[in-house]
């Protein structure tokens, strides 16, 4: 494989090379809804949001035909804010991915820049909040990143091409600092498994300096302060030295009905690591066990029902436990038009990663001042 890998970037190298057909496509979704929250920060909410269901992104696509099945390719998409027109992924302009890379229908894709890394990949698809339950239906705080809120910059990635409804592959993301090859160092590597009524993925990630290149690899972030503070769930975990995922996930299918399952463990590791990100002075592990099981069922070609149920059992440092309960229906006026309605419920107990007692903090949403907290929310979304 490595051979024919070293032949793609001879090739792209080749002055000589015939160029034959190519392609761009111009693409995007168009979401915005109604929210309303029972408490966010101590008060009932309600707004105009944007990208729930899916992100509101427009992006370009491109192929060029290098003949012999090969090709080079790129994808650049950018994240943007229906409600206020604002640029998402901290005011990056392709925030969503931006990648460059050549494909072999025999060998695979071979790409580079930013982009998703193999925990989306292979088990995201079978979370609820990936499909219907929207983002504020994703685990607390999507602590396992299956909801896509982290990209990987200076990521190199690997895609297999699918033999037998089996893909593979992997995502390397380089440090990038002078004499510390392990700083700021991302890898990932799952596998997937889609033919039949029956869907499998499992996959790891494993994450250095969390703080600074996971959840502060945006132009907005900060180079020396907190970037973990959008949820309680982790908000105190800042100085970990180390951040993995060990995730799975399946659906298996039975006419219109399909019954999904996730599991993954989350470690933020070595605890104090990062100098001045740990007031309450941490030291170890911080931990979490989630387990999700969800329901859908296509009423009619046109109507969607879903229910899921998501646990969360924090354990080391601290020991807080989230239970979550969504429900939502989607009618699909077109194959490119929806409108949707989705809920999502969630309780805590214990003590969260602030050394205090946990309070619910649905994702996307500011903790609610008890132990409890709820989402209603209902949008339309086109593609085109």
């Amino acid at each position: 494989m490595i051979k024919h890998l070293l032949g793609l970037c001879t090739l792209a190298a080749s002055a000589t090379t015939v160029f034959a057909q190519s392609s761009v496509t111009l693409y995007g979704v168009a979401e915005a809804g109604l929210l309303y929250s029972n408490n966010s920060g101590g008060a009932s909410l309600a707004m105009l949001n944007s990208g729930s269901i899916q992100g509101s992104r427009w992006g370009l696509r491109g192929a060029e035909d290098l003949g012999g099945g090969k090709k080079a390719v790129f994808n650049l998409e950018n994240g943007f804010s229906v409600a206020n027109g604002h640029q998402g992924q901290g005011n990056a302009e392709f925030g969503r991915q931006a990648y460059v890379g050549l494909s072999s229908n025999n060998v695979g894709m071979l790409t580079l820049g930013r982009q998703y890394d193999s925990v989306v990949d292979y088990t995201g698809p079978f979370e609820a909040g990936d499909q219907w339950a929207t983002y504020f239906g994703a685990h607390p705080g999507d602590l396992d990143n299956m909801n896509n809120a982290n990209r990987t910059n200076n990521a190199i990635k690997y895609t297999s091409p699918t033999r037998s409804g089996v893909t593979f592959g992997g995502v390397y993301s380089l440090g990038g600092v002078a004499g510390q090859t392990s700083q700021n160092q991302i890898w990932s590597a799952g596998v997937g498994y889609n033919q039949g009524p029956i869907a499998l993925g499992v996959a790891f990630l494993d994450v250095k300096d969390p703080n600074y290149s996971f959840f502060g690899n945006n132009p907005t972030s900060s180079t020396t302060a907190s970037n973990m503070a959008a949820s309680t769930v982790y908000s105190g975990y800042a100085s970990a030295k180390t951040q993995q995922v060990i995730a799975a996930g399946g659906a298996y299918t039975v006419g219109a009905a399909t019954i999904g399952a996730t599991y993954s463990n989350t470690a933020f590791k070595d605890l104090g690591a990062e100098a001045g990100l740990n007031p309450l002075g941490y030291r170890g592990s911080a931990r979490f066990n989630n387990a999700e099981v969800n329901f859908k069922y296509l009423v009619t070609p046109s109507l969607l029902l879903g229910l899921a149920y998501d646990y969360t059992k924090g354990y080391g440092v601290n020991d807080a436990t989230y239970h979550q309960v969504m429900a939502g229906a989607d009618y699909f006026l077109s194959k490119r038009t929806d409108v949707y309605i989705a809920w999502v419920y969630q309780h805590a107990s214990g003590t969260d990663s602030t050394g205090s007692p946990a309070h619910a903090n649905v994702t996307g949403l500011t903790a609610s001042s008890t132990a409890m907290q709820t989402a209603l929310l209902s949008g339309l979304r086109v593609k085109f």
